[in-house]
């Protein structure tokens, strides 16, 4: 039953116990004509949430008008952010089934620039770019593998960076629009209140309307704090999968470095090359 619906039937409730009693019959008719209103309100087909905001005040349209920018915002983001994590898990997938495949580093490294989406292939190449600059240095292997693992540290740091990029603001708006949403609520019925006390008169007919308008504020915040959450929730556990991802590529590239190809002793130089 709606806040309305529920005023409505106390209102109805009321006057049939006045029309009931002993009352003098102008204060029958009094009550009966305050329920009247409110009850022909709730009759109606529904809801006119459309003039509920243009009747609303203007501080209460001020935080519409907020919380509908939040909103718009954050499914900007929540479209922009499943594009983007959904071309990187694809991209990630087809690298590694050519990297557990590949022969030849150099290759996969020619082969690497074609999965532009996927973190772990932009770890790759950073991993093996340095991995081309030790060589050419001719460190001792302690030493240029503990280059290589910064690179892939700070590459892994870098990606990770990209990837939580702008999920943020969906933990804001889901934080701050239900606050903002009530701040215009009571600010609503404050409004209201006061122009009651204007005006002389405090039946329904008259506190229902301006109630109404300010709990359109609160719905408004709820609606753009619901999807903010639950996506953000999704999207975090989206890119903590994606890091645990990429930090065992590094733990599997390390490993392969130092069995395949630094305990060789000096590989040949053809293997690298420099971007």
């Amino acid at each position: 039953m709606s806040i309305v619906s529920m005023f409505a039937f106390c209102a109805q409730s009321a006057s049939e116990t006045i029309s009931q009693s002993n009352l003098p019959e102008t204060a029958q008719a009094a009550a009966q004509a305050a329920a009247a209103p409110v009850a022909a309100a709730s009759a109606g087909a529904g809801i006119d949430v459309l003039n509920m905001v243009m009747g609303a005040g203007p501080v209460v349209k001020a935080v519409l008008f907020l919380l509908v920018a939040f909103s718009l915002i954050s499914w900007a983001v929540i479209i922009s952010k499943a594009i983007q994590l959904s071309r990187a898990g694809r991209n990630s997938n087809a690298f590694l089934d050519s990297f557990w495949k590949s022969r030849s580093l150099a290759n996969l490294y020619a082969e690497a620039a074609d999965f532009g989406s996927s973190p772990i292939a932009q770890i790759f190449r950073v991993g093996y770019q340095e991995l081309g600059r030790v060589h050419k240095a001719r460190l001792d292997q302690r030493t240029a593998m503990e280059n290589v693992q910064r690179a892939l540290r700070r590459s892994g740091a870098a990606e990770g960076t990209r990837l939580f990029k702008y999920l943020p603001f969906l933990a804001t708006c889901g934080n701050a629009t239900p606050f903002i949403g009530l701040f215009g609520t009571v600010w609503g019925i404050m409004d209201s209140f006061h122009q009651i006390g204007l005006a002389g008169t405090a039946n329904l007919a008259t506190v229902a309307p301006g109630i109404s308008e300010a709990l359109v504020a609160t719905a408004v915040g709820l609606g753009a704090a619901i999807p903010a959450v639950i996506f953000f929730n999704y999207f975090n556990s989206w890119v903590r999968e994606m890091e645990a991802e990429m930090g065992n590529f590094n733990a599997d590239f390390v490993n392969i470095l130092e069995r395949d190809l630094l305990k060789r002793g000096s590989p040949s130089s053809k293997n690298y090359q420099e971007d």
